[in-house]
């Protein structure tokens, strides 16, 4: 997480943000991609919000070496968000509702702080359809079906757009696209460390096996989805 910027991973959200803007980053961890985005708004300001304490040091450390002075990062929890009603002109969370057991209370929240007329921008995978060669389908399997487990939900790219409309959102548009991981070793390394530390050793050896074939590749189908508040 810590290698993602937000030209990378929030290219689709960049045109619709401006110098001046106050934003919202809801699940920011390491804050590499909230600060990128703090760049693109200042001097408009910026909070980053995650549940993780852990991940909230590194984020600060990193904007005080970029010499960024308009972003803060505070623990908070998305379905009650510190921030006044209407208070930002932009929310974004990338890689976020696919953890969420209440992804409807998750958007009401972000609704509210939004302003009329401001824009949310979401980012987030969905399992249906990645691509993985070797064939290691059932390892992936595992994984999905423990974030079920755990409340979230490993197909909710393609629901991004109803959930948008139904709590309350207009002008929804969406894409897609896939992200190929350069180092299978790495996103195999990552899904293997969840499932081990569910004990579920087996498929996470299979993952670590499987990125030592000369040939594997893990290729993730990600949805965006921009939407906005009505007037």
């Amino acid at each position: 997480m810590a290698a993602r910027t937000a030209e990378t991973h929030a290219r689709f959200f960049l045109p619709h943000l401006s110098p001046g803007m106050t934003l919202l980053d809801l699940g920011c961890g390491p804050g590499t991609i909230t600060a990128d985005l703090a760049a693109a708004v200042a001097p408009g300001l910026v909070l980053g919000l995650d549940q993780q304490a852990s991940q909230l040091g590194g984020a600060r450390d990193l904007a005080r070496r970029r010499g960024l002075t308009n972003v803060r990062f505070r623990e908070g929890s998305c379905y009650d968000i510190p921030l006044d009603d209407g208070s930002v002109d932009r929310v974004f969370a990338h890689a976020l509702m696919e953890h969420l057991a209440h992804p409807a209370k998750a958007l009401a929240e972000i609704r509210r702080v939004l302003r009329p007329g401001g824009t949310v921008g979401l980012r987030s995978p969905d399992w249906g359809g990645f691509l993985l060669s070797p064939s290691c389908d059932e390892a992936v399997r595992a994984y999905t079906r423990l974030q079920q487990a755990n409340g979230g939900d490993p197909f909710v790219g393609r629901k991004l757009g109803e959930y948008l409309l139904e709590a309350g959102f207009e002008q929804c548009r969406l894409d897609a696209h896939y992200e190929r991981y350069a180092d299978p070793a790495r996103i195999a390394g990552y899904l293997a460390v969840q499932l081990e530390a569910a004990d579920q050793a087996t498929p996470a050896r299979r993952l670590r096996d499987w990125a030592t074939s000369p040939n594997a590749m893990f290729a993730q189908a990600w949805v965006t989805a921009i939407a906005e508040r009505p007037r």
